[in-house]
């Protein structure tokens, strides 16, 4: 019980993050409560207020209706052709891996649901206002109903105004994708194996049966439930050996089932390697949620477009490499050890992050693009210099490596001795 307790957060988590990437559900449920709004105010008349309800005359809501019912397709219509402007920029000034982040800008998403939410609900309420389906008092709570949609509309358009004129530029990508990676690393952070035992990189696979995947793609989530429950079944243990953002061949294995147990035998008779393959969601894409490093990569992306000689804006990979040192620097951070998670699935082992591969998503592609700039090779080096200054062992070896890869790409770029000697002078390495 303890298990499913701790699990079921995360997979609600990972499902309603979906969600949020799909820009029908908000306006789905908005038309929904919009035409219970009207059924709600033919309660009124049941109720007996007609009595006790100013009186509304006919004309003056089906007036208010009809003005929302014209006016809220066009600003709903206005309001996409300005989200695929948005989206198109995000994709054309930073990366295509920003999409899903755009796409799931709540301010935005709430102004389509309530200018599509106002129209049906304003063709509705007129529909049964011109049938006469209201008395004084249903015609009153459409009344008041109206007003209420008029001033959520109001108060949406102005928020939205001011989201949509930054929604899709490149430092609102940033923040986006900053965001989104912290998440993932802060979740991590405190869930270095996922809830599982720790998992040795390099281990030797030796009589364990490897399960693979009949689905080529990069693995979005783990079901670890589902895992631990198949060890339990088998009485065997479980060792994940791909984590999500991993892409996977039918050559490559998704884990390897550890052989040794009473109920496993050398046939593998009653075995299911699909029971243990189904555990893991495979796609076309991969996703922010359960994947840190492709925040990591998704910003690269941005900075290394930035430097392309068709846009060339070092500045933009500058304000990425500082956006990298918080989320280091956010990585090594102390941890609260009440909010770590508790190793909850014994039959399973993943491994955890290494810190290597998060720097070569991170900090490779600016500085083999950003080696013949002098500003972006002096901020490269300063940067990694403050995360070699930690007092994570793993960090300041692969801080000191990849500046000396850094200097060796821009002493063979470089021309100018001076700009090759100010970039040497931040070198972390050069230091050690």
């Amino acid at each position: 019980m303890a298990r499913s307790k701790l699990f079921i957060p995360d997979r609600l988590r990972f499902f309603f993050s979906q969600l949020k990437e799909r820009l029908w559900v908000k306006p789905l449920v908005l038309c929904v409560l919009s035409i219970g709004g009207t059924f709600i105010a033919m309660l009124a008349d049941d109720m007996g207020l007609s009595s006790v309800v100013p009186e509304i005359t006919l004309e003056s809501v089906e007036s208010l209706l009809s003005i929302m019912a014209s006016s809220m397709l066009v600003i709903a219509t206005f309001a996409v052709g300005s989200m695929v402007a948005a989206y198109a920029s995000a994709s054309a000034g930073a990366t295509p891996r920003s999409i899903p982040l755009v796409i799931a800008d709540d301010v935005t998403q709430n102004a389509l649901s309530a200018f599509i939410g106002a129209f049906i609900f304003s063709i509705v309420s007129l529909i049964a206002v011109q049938n006469d389906m209201f008395e004084a008092a249903g015609l009153f709570g459409i009344f008041v109903l109206t007003l209420l949609v008029f001033a959520i509309v109001v108060i949406t358009f102005v928020r939205w105004v001011d989201r949509i004129a930054r929604l899709g530029k490149v430092v609102n990508t940033i923040e986006k994708a900053e965001k989104a990676a912290g998440d993932a690393l802060n979740r991590r952070r405190y869930a270095p194996t996922l809830g599982a035992l720790t998992a040795s990189r390099g281990q030797s696979p030796g009589k364990s049966r490897p399960v693979y995947s009949a689905t080529v793609g990069y693995i979005q989530r783990i079901d670890l439930e589902t895992l631990q429950t198949c060890a339990e079944t088998f009485n065997c243990h479980v060792r994940v050996t791909a984590l999500p953002g991993t892409f996977m061949s039918p050559g490559r294995p998704l884990l390897y089932i550890e052989r040794g147990t009473e109920h496993y035998n050398e046939e593998g008779e009653a075995f299911e390697p699909e029971a243990f393959s189904s555990a893991f969601t495979i796609s076309s894409s991969r996703t922010f949620e359960d994947d840190p490093r492709f925040g990591l990569l998704a910003l690269s992306e941005i900075a290394d477009k930035a430097l392309s000689p068709g846009i060339n804006d070092p500045g933009t990979a500058i304000n990425v490499i500082g956006t990298m040192v918080r989320l280091f620097t956010l990585w090594q951070s102390p941890i609260d050890k009440d909010g770590m998670r508790a190793i909850t699935y014994d039959r399973v082992s993943v491994p955890e992050l290494v810190i290597d591969d998060l720097f070569d998503d991170a900090f490779t592609a600016i500085a083999r693009d950003g080696a013949g700039m002098v500003e972006v090779s002096i901020r490269l080096q300063k940067a990694l210099g403050a995360l070699a200054e930690t007092d994570d062992e793993a960090m300041v070896a692969a801080a000191k490596r990849h500046s000396r890869m850094a200097l060796g790409r821009s002493e063979r770029v470089m021309t100018l001795p001076d700009d090759i000697d100010a970039v040497r002078r931040t070198a972390v390495f050069s230091a050690s």
